[in-house]
């Protein structure tokens, strides 16, 4: 999907590397809409072909599909970074549609992503006061966090949501 923290390193792309060509794969058109109106050059559902093979690609998602279609999207020496903490296991099957020809050789890498360190923080919060980045949030007090939670799942966000305690 296109949520919260894909937004905000679609901006961060944009202005870091204006010449590059972001292209966003998300399930839901709201968020599709959304990536292109942020600057990205292209966007489209999981199954659909971008207008050229991806240097780079990074996963967001808790589902397997993402990474089995990102790895045939990838140029030989393309890199696919794993952004997640932890995957679902209920399309864990698409893992066997895995093909060496087709989403391994020429040199194609996948990293993971463990967790945050406190320099990653200070990189990340100076580069974006530099920018500056703006992430579109919608607030829930929280008693409507399980109301927040069902519309993360389900998909269709824009951009991050937050809890406001009181």
């Amino acid at each position: 999907g296109f949520g919260a923290s894909a937004h905000i390193v679609l901006m961060m792309a944009r202005r870091r590397y204006p010449a590059s060509k972001v292209f966003v794969f998300a399930r839901s058109a709201r968020e599709r809409e959304f990536a292109l109106a942020l600057g990205a050059a292209w966007a489209g559902d999981t199954d659909d072909e971008p207008p050229a093979p991806c240097a780079a690609v990074i996963d967001t998602t808790p589902a397997w599909k993402p990474v089995v279609e990102a790895l045939r999207r990838l140029e030989p020496g393309g890199r696919l970074v794993v952004n997640a903490i932890r995957k679902e296991s209920a399309d864990a099957g698409e893992l066997l549609r895995l093909d060496y020809a087709t989403h391994l050789w020429m040199e194609k890498e996948i990293k993971s992503v463990a967790n945050v360190a406190r320099a990653d923080v200070r990189e990340f919060l100076a580069l974006a006061a530099a920018i500056p980045i703006r992430p579109e949030v919608e607030e829930y007090p929280l008693e409507d966090a399980n109301r927040a939670l069902v519309e993360l799942k389900t998909g269709g966000v824009r951009g991050a949501k937050v809890l406001r305690v009181s």
